[in-house]
């Protein structure tokens, strides 16, 4: 009996010990330059001339300064990530997925770039979902969104200012459109506000098509300023996706373009999203090396 024992605890053993090292050899044997990642996280968007040039000119960017990490993509939205693979047959991974993947595939090192705007509710539930993994790899970090401290924001404010100043003649304002949050992270948009206003950049406003402040506040401000015949509407988006398109440049009657155009404003609409920004870009690459610096601590 005792050796029967013996034999079945040794047989477990010897199975367990196969899939360990199976597991470990599988790690050991990812592809050069393939065991670190990483993962550009975005809300994505089903527009692809948009998508091209901001979230990939976001992830190009990133590719070109860190060439040997593997760059990978996920999106959080899955409405989006159905309707590509529907209409495009286009497949993108889920946050989760990509996760997975990247186990399954041996990665060890793993930085997690979010393309977020702020660090609001989209953020949180990436940060929840890479805590169940990070045991799963050897070295995981999780990079700043766009706006995180006092340098990012004066960064924003002086790239959105000079796009300001290619059309400016006293009587234009720039009114930027941003999504808002229920999230506390929705007193960024009045802290970027609050730097337009502390830099001198009187001409430039912030907005949001979900929550405070809104285009009602926005026309207010231009019209207690009393100067402009002219307003220039552009997305603080990452992509010029739907709400840039629609909410922003679209005819219907409760578009910002309408709304500003009914207060008595002639109206131009820039459909750019702000990740196709060559020094937007730069400051996602700089939070990827502060988040692969921070593993050298």
């Amino acid at each position: 009996m005792k050796r029967k024992v013996f034999g079945i605890v040794s047989a477990v053993c010897l199975i367990g010990g196969f899939f360990s090292s199976a597991y470990a050899k599988s790690k050991r044997n990812a592809p050069v330059g393939q065991d670190k990642e990483i993962l550009v996280v975005s809300f994505g968007t089903s527009y692809n001339t948009s998508r091209t040039v901001t979230i990939g000119g976001i992830e190009s960017a990133i590719r070109e300064r860190f060439p040997d990490y593997k760059v990978a993509r996920a999106f959080t939205a899955e409405t989006i990530i159905k309707k590509l693979k529907k209409r495009d047959g286009i497949v993108i991974d889920n946050v989760q997925q990509a996760l997975d993947r990247a186990v399954s595939e041996g990665v060890r090192t793993l930085i997690v770039q979010p393309s977020h705007l702020m660090d609001g509710l989209e953020y949180n539930d990436l940060k929840n979902t890479l805590a169940k993994y990070e045991s799963k790899f050897d070295r995981v970090a999780l990079a700043a969104p766009l706006l995180s401290s006092d340098a990012d924001y004066e960064k924003v404010a002086d790239i959105i200012a000079a796009r300001a100043k290619t059309f400016a003649d006293g009587k234009t304002a720039l009114c930027c459109m941003g999504h808002g949050t229920e999230a506390e992270s929705n007193k960024a948009y009045a802290k970027l506000q609050g730097v337009f206003d502390k830099k001198g950049y009187s001409d430039c406003y912030v907005g949001t098509v979900e929550a405070s402040p809104s285009i009602d506040d926005v026309l207010a401000s231009l019209k207690a300023k009393g100067k402009y015949k002219k307003v220039v509407l552009m997305p603080l988006m990452v992509v010029a996706g739907d709400h840039a398109n629609n909410d922003m440049a679209g005819d219907d009657d409760d578009s910002w373009k309408s709304l500003c155009q009914k207060a008595g404003y002639s109206v131009d609409c820039i459909l750019e999203g702000l990740g196709q920004n060559y020094d937007i870009q730069q400051i996602y690459v700089a939070h990827t090396q502060a988040a692969i610096d921070s593993l050298r601590k």
